[in-house]
């Protein structure tokens, strides 16, 4: 019975240790079920927090791409409406020392040859002193070994002078090579600073081509934003020291259409707000008079030989028209300034529009949808055949001479002319300066009316008491515009004279074209040399 009872309690004993250990062996998987749950509540937690933190980013990343976007945008309105004042910063444009190219000789590149070897030195042959018992046991060999010394230092001397001598010739042949790209350089350099005295030379006294050139470079200088054509042509007329530009123009598409940017974070997208239609017709109607106006200031600035007294600018658009899918190229703003209006404006305070009102320029009543105005001044009028030509170019060409018609033969002229022009001309007296005076009228309803019409043939510029006696005329007469046509040209005076008047300068250039635009003559003016102008009116002095 004891047994039976002692292994009973031993039995008990072990199912108590047997449950012990599954007690702690449940815990401790308790324990690491619980710790794999904190790691992986911890894991998503992490991955949760990355995941926003990526969102938050990527968000960030989107709004600072339309941050940029509008930025640009921005800055593209503000070129536009700056146009005029990033000009009066410029300053010069053009100066003829700026026109020079320094001499550019290429770089020396053989500094090795410079570089001489150190030279041999004896007692670097020479075996060591002999000391001691080696001075009586060993003098032999040490003979032996000075003598070898002196023979490697003598040939080790004798490849150095080679090398040296290479290297000093190499170093000649490369110093030749090199001054003779020098003295070519600086040939070019001082040909082309040649060029550049003679140019300027050229410009100074007043050379046609030469002013052509130079104001077409101060024109290419002007630096506009991008879409700016950049493109134009450019025209002198010496005899009324007249110049004349006609400026391409981009088209109202220059303006931004988007006003603003947006980022819609719930869609993921880039909304547009669209620019107004009024801000983009605004905008680009003060974009095209401010290239006026710049255009102008930019030419009277640089005119540093005093040329230019009168400056005509015609800003066109080369583009389809929508109706009819042709290429037009209408006129949007064009205007007449002389040097003494324009040195009166105070640019840096001028509104562009109203300044351009003040010079009483033509200027689209809607530039954004291309409605032209008419030029004050067609630029194929300013006909390059009025220059003045060679006495071997005279006699090749078989066009009629203006200046060698009779008086009736010219009356009879200029009658045709205005006759295919669509006016009905009669002379009315001789001039008193051996001209034509006209009395003729446009059948236009409207627009017609009495128009008073007087032609000079002179060799000089017209004076402005023509072009006052014009005036005169045409409210004695009670007509509705009078023209003044002369072979050449006319002076400031005469352009602010006739200014917000219902008069109409015509010069040579003008005459000539007029002739083979309507009436089919292709003529020349060339004054013989013994012409003299009438008195009265003889070239005024330039101011």
């Amino acid at each position: 019975m004891a047994r039976r009872s002692s292994l009973y309690s031993g039995y008990a004993q072990t199912r108590r240790e047997a449950a012990r250990v599954q007690a702690a062996q449940v815990r401790v998987q308790a324990a690491a079920r619980r710790e794999a749950e904190r790691a992986r509540a911890a894991y998503r937690r992490a991955q949760a927090a990355e995941e926003k933190e990526r969102k938050r980013l990527y968000t960030e990343s989107r709004m600072a791409d339309v941050a940029a976007m509008n930025d640009d945008l921005d800055a593209a309105v503000k070129s536009l409406e700056t146009l005029l004042a990033a000009a009066l910063k410029a300053g010069d444009l053009v100066s003829f020392s700026s026109l020079k190219t320094p001499a550019s000789p290429p770089p020396w590149q053989h500094f090795g040859l410079e570089q001489t070897e150190p030279t041999p030195v004896l007692e670097n042959f020479m075996p060591a002193r002999l000391t001691g018992l080696s001075k009586v046991l060993g003098k032999g060999k040490h003979e032996q070994a000075v003598e070898a010394g002196r023979a490697t230092y003598e040939q080790v001397v004798r490849d150095y002078r080679a090398r040296e001598e290479q290297r000093s010739h190499a170093l000649a042949v490369a110093r030749a090579e090199w001054q003779a790209a020098v003295n070519v350089a600086n040939a070019q350099a001082r040909r082309q600073h040649q060029e550049v005295d003679a140019f300027e030379a050229d410009y100074r006294r007043g050379d046609l081509d030469a002013i052509v050139s130079y104001c077409s470079l101060v024109l290419e200088a002007s630096r506009y934003p991008d879409g700016f054509p950049q493109e134009f042509k450019f025209a002198y007329v010496p005899e009324s020291r007249q110049a004349v530009v006609e400026y391409e123009l981009p088209t109202a598409e220059l303006v931004p259409a988007v006003k603003a940017y947006r980022y819609v974070k719930a869609s993921d997208t880039i909304a547009e707000s669209a620019r107004p239609q009024s801000q983009i017709k605004a905008l680009y109607a003060s974009a095209v008079a401010q290239v006026a106006i710049r255009t102008l200031y930019e030419l009277f600035r640089s005119d540093k030989g005093g040329h230019l007294d009168t400056v005509v600018f015609n800003g066109v658009v080369d583009t389809t028209d929508p109706g009819s899918g042709r290429r037009i190229r209408p006129c949007l703003v064009t205007v007449r300034a002389t040097r003494e209006s324009f040195s009166e404006l105070d640019l840096s305070h001028i509104e562009p529009l109203a300044c351009l009102k003040h010079l009483s320029a033509g200027v689209s009543k809607s530039p954004a949808e291309l409605l032209p105005v008419r030029p004050v001044l067609e630029f194929s009028m300013v006909d390059p055949r009025f220059v003045a030509e060679t006495d071997a170019l005279s006699e090749l060409d078989q066009r009629p001479n203006l200046m060698d018609l009779t008086f009736l033969e010219f009356e009879a002229l200029i009658q045709n002319l205005f006759t295919k022009m669509g006016l009905e001309a009669r002379q009315t007296r001789p001039s008193r300066d051996g001209g034509v005076d006209c009395v003729a009228w446009d059948p236009r309803p409207i627009f017609g009316g009495k128009v008073v019409i007087q032609a000079k043939r002179y060799k000089n510029t017209v004076g402005v008491s023509a072009v006052r006696d014009l005036f005169g005329t045409l409210q004695n007469e009670g007509a509705s515009k009078g023209i003044l046509v002369t072979t050449s040209g006319y002076g400031q005076a005469s352009f602010d004279f006739a200014k917000n008047k219902p008069i109409e300068l015509i010069d040579g250039s003008n005459l000539l074209y007029l002739l083979a635009e309507h009436a089919g003559i292709q003529a020349k003016i060339v004054p013989p040399d013994d012409w003299k102008d009438p008195v009265a009116d003889a070239r005024e002095p330039h101011t």
